[in-house]
């Protein structure tokens, strides 16, 4: 699942090129986070594999908030924000998680795109803020996607496929809530305080459900930890390297990383209406941010 990279761009023009390169590495570590989440959801519950994630990648988020803000990025002037923040993020994940044990990755990764679609409608409906006729036209064709990708009605939907919309729902919620955050409070300070609050309130439920870890499964365990936390820290660099009209759109390569992670290690190969479902949520993203983008000058 694409990670919380909230944060805008204030660097000089001649670093773009970095930034295009870091959101393209992100965006794949992203997708490698959540193909080996599909395979370990097989043998072990998506609480438990969110926990490991987490208490794994945290010492590394805390050695890389001191490094990138100092001893001042520990400290949080508004800790109910980062832990409401955290119960959005820990049901995202889990919801998202869930869904992979019954859908195609790519079909997943196509559903959970229409969090942006989500983002705008949200903001006019509880922050008032201005959204034109054009971009309500995206929302709603966005939604017409998932109805094509989801296909109510027919003999090919699963009530399952609704996890990812809901998942893009709460991240939605996730994205908005960043603005809870106390201004003072460093892009960093997030990223840790979201990793924190994840691992610590996921540890007091994560024991009912624990089922042993084969040592087989430990190099799993470590590596979502390492291509989780390695695809968030690229990703919220990228959108600080160059604008975010710029690498925004990038992220829809996370569809090319899961189909083909998808065939390679499933074989699953997705047909053509999920496709043409798929191109109509993203074709409707990309307006969106680029007409958000054009609005704001």
């Amino acid at each position: 699942m694409q990670g919380d990279t909230t944060g805008t761009s204030t660097a000089p023009q001649d670093t773009t090129a970095v930034g295009i390169a870091m959101m393209l590495a992100g965006v794949a570590s992203l997708s490698a986070n959540d193909a080996l989440a599909k395979t370990l959801v097989a043998d072990y519950p998506p609480l438990q594999i969110l926990f490991l994630r987490n208490i794994i990648a945290l010492p590394f988020a805390i050695l890389l908030t001191l490094r990138m803000g100092g001893p001042a990025a520990l400290r949080s002037y508004r800790p109910a924000a980062h832990l409401v923040r955290g119960v959005l993020w820990i049901s995202a994940t889990i919801l998202f998680f869930t869904s992979m044990m019954h859908l195609e990755l790519a079909e997943a990764t196509a559903l959970i795109f229409v969090a942006p679609l989500f983002i705008t409608a949200l903001s006019a409906a509880f922050l008032k803020e201005k959204v034109g006729p054009r971009r309500w036209m995206a929302v709603c064709a966005g939604f017409v996607g998932v109805l094509i990708v989801i296909r109510p009605g027919t003999a090919a939907f699963q009530t399952v496929s609704l996890l990812p919309v809901a998942t893009a729902f709460i991240y939605a919620l996730l994205m908005l809530g960043a603005r809870w955050v106390d201004p003072r409070e460093s892009v960093w300070t997030m990223l840790l305080y979201l990793t924190g609050t994840s691992a610590v309130l996921s540890a007091l439920v994560v024991p009912f459900v624990w089922q042993p870890v084969q040592i087989g499964d430990l190099w799993l365990f470590g590596a979502i930890a390492v291509f989780g936390t390695a695809g968030m820290t690229l990703m919220t660099q990228a959108f600080r390297l160059a604008p975010a009209a710029v690498v925004a759109p990038l992220d829809y390569t996370a569809m090319v990383w899961a189909t083909a992670f998808g065939w390679l290690i499933w074989s699953e190969v997705p047909d053509r209406t999920a496709l043409v479902g798929a191109a109509v949520i993203i074709g409707s993203g990309l307006y969106v941010i680029w007409r958000e983008r054009k609005v704001r000058g």
